[in-house]
């Protein structure tokens, strides 16, 4: 037996074994999407599943909630929730990934947008409006 050329031998893993393929050379959908080799983060289920229980507990409390999922870049994700009496509430989590399986774990309808007819359903008291007149009409300083 003569002893392979050392272009025979580049991408052989050992003997007995071919060589590795590119995954150029791979037909199309071989390659396994990323979200086929994720494990799953115990500490992610388990967050999603405890603000789950707190959005299940909003909307019990409040006719039903419907929900909005805000991304806050490195600090996580913010779910607004308006519930069917028009009471609003917000919860966070530490990534978007955990804040979606959390309204999908609570069972909430999510929105797109804080806007339209999901925005006008937010009810107001007086509170809301002496922070955002602010100064203005004499509500609390921001100072």
């Amino acid at each position: 037996m003569t002893p392979l050329a050392r272009s025979d031998r580049a991408g052989s893993r050992g003997q007995g074994h071919g060589p590795r393929p590119s995954p150029f050379d791979l037909p199309v959908g071989s390659i396994l999407s990323m979200a086929d080799t994720q494990q799953v983060d115990p500490k992610a289920e388990q967050k999603a599943a405890r603000l789950a229980k707190q959005i299940g507990g909003f909307a019990k409390a409040h006719g039903g909630a419907e929900g909005q999922v805000a991304y806050l870049g490195e600090r996580g994700a913010r779910i607004v929730l308006v519930g069917g009496d028009g009471d609003w509430g917000d919860v966070f989590a530490p990534s978007m990934e955990v804040a979606e399986k959390a309204v999908e774990k609570a069972g909430i309808t999510v929105h797109e947008n804080f806007d339209g007819e999901f925005a006008a359903k937010v009810r107001t008291g007086p509170y809301e409006w002496s922070r955002m007149a602010g100064i203005q009409v004499g509500g609390p300083s921001n100072g």
